[in-house]
C-alpha cells in the first residue's frame, strides 16, 4: 500500500493508514451510461477512471473476491428521487429501464456479480449492501467509479460508519472538475479513508 503520507501532508494525527483487511470487496460506484457519456448533462470523460475500474474488477475477480456494482434510476414519476431531483434536475435523465441506467459496456457485470439500485449518494442508504458484505465476511471496501465529491465520498463515509477499512484508488475515481475531486481525496485520506493508487491495490492481492 502507500506510505503513510498518503495523497498529501496530513496534519498531525490525521491520515493514518488503515490498510486492505483479509476480505476485501470492490464496489463500482456508478460507472453507468449517463456518467460515462460526456453528451449527457451528468457525463463528463472518464475513460481513464472505466480503465483502471477495468483492471481492478479484472483482480478482484481473477482472485475470486466480491464485487459489487451500483446505479442510480428512478421511475418515470420521479416519487422515488425526492428532493434530490429538485437540486439536481439533471437527475432526470435516470429512468429505470433505459440505456442511461445501464453499466457502462467496457464493465459490464457477469452472472454472479450484483448492480444494487440506489436513490442517493451512499452505496448503503436504501440498499442491502451491508446484508451482501455481511453475507460475505467482508472487511475491507475498495471503491472505484464517480463521482469524488459525491457518492464516493458519501460511500466512503459511510463504509467507515459501518466498520470496514476503505480503501479509495484515487485513479479510479473520478469527478467533473478537478479542484472537488482533488479536495475530497484529500478530506477521504485523512479522515475516512486510505487514498492510493490501483497498482497498490493489485500489488496487494498479488501477494496474498
Amino acid at each position: 500500500m502507500a506510505d503513510k503520507e498518503g495523497i498529501g501532508d496530513s496534519p498531525e494525527q490525521f491520515g493514518e493508514r488503515v490498510g486492505l483487511g483479509d476480505q476485501p470487496a470492490l464496489v463500482v460506484i456508478d460507472l453507468i451510461s449517463a456518467f460515462t457519456d460526456p453528451t449527457t448533462d451528468l457525463g463528463a470523460d472518464f475513460d481513464s477512471v472505466v480503465e483502471q475500474t477495468r483492471r481492478l474488477l479484472t483482480a478482484f475477480r481473477e482472485a475470486n473476491l466480491p464485487r459489487y456494482f451500483t446505479t442510480v434510476a428512478y421511475q418515470d414519476s420521479y416519487g422515488d428521487a425526492g428532493r434530490f431531483v429538485e437540486k439536481v434536475p439533471a437527475l432526470k435523465e435516470l429512468r429505470e429501464g433505459t440505456e442511461a441506467v445501464t453499466v457502462d459496456d467496457r464493465l459490464a457485470p457477469q452472472a454472479d456479480e450484483r448492480v444494487l439500485l440506489k436513490k442517493y449518494a451512499s452505496a448503503f442508504f436504501g440498499t442491502d449492501l451491508e446484508t451482501e458484505l455481511t453475507t460475505h465476511r467482508v472487511d475491507t471496501l475498495v471503491l472505484a467509479g464517480v463521482t469524488t465529491s459525491g457518492c464516493i465520498r458519501a460511500t466512503a463515509v459511510d463504509s467507515l460508519q459501518h466498520g470496514y477499512r476503505t480503501i479509495v484508488p484515487e485513479d479510479a475515481v473520478g469527478d467533473r472538475e478537478q479542484e472537488p475531486h482533488e479536495a475530497n481525496l484529500y478530506d477521504i485520506d485523512t479522515k475516512y479513508g486510505d487514498v492510493v493508487g490501483t497498482e497498490d491495490v493489485l500489488a496487494h492481492l498479488d501477494n496474498e
